[in-house]
């Protein structure tokens, strides 16, 4: 357990605010994976896309300030995908 402590404390203290940015990812992507879950016969997905774009850009974020490039340039690929997820749940395109 003291290891457990150990990892997310060095976590914090090596830089509080990509920590603050991965927990915002953290809660805005379980959020909507467990909305998704929950509606999995017919999910609104005018209401998954936005969590999960949150989610995204927080983390794309926070692994910039990591030095992450792969982890960055990953969910830079999820916020621009979750943008046209969401245009086409809205009917825009």
């Amino acid at each position: 357990m003291q290891k457990i402590r150990d990892f997310w404390g060095a976590s914090f203290r090596s830089d509080r605010t990509a920590f603050m940015f991965e927990m915002v990812s953290f809660v805005f992507t379980v959020t909507a994976s467990l909305y998704l879950a929950i509606h999995a016969a017919n999910p609104d997905m005018r209401w998954v896309y936005p969590g999960f774009l949150v989610g995204a850009v927080s983390q794309a974020y926070a692994s910039y300030r990591r030095g992450s490039a792969w982890i960055m340039l990953l969910t830079v690929y999820f916020a621009v995908i979750n943008v046209f997820g969401f245009g086409r749940a809205m009917f825009w395109w």
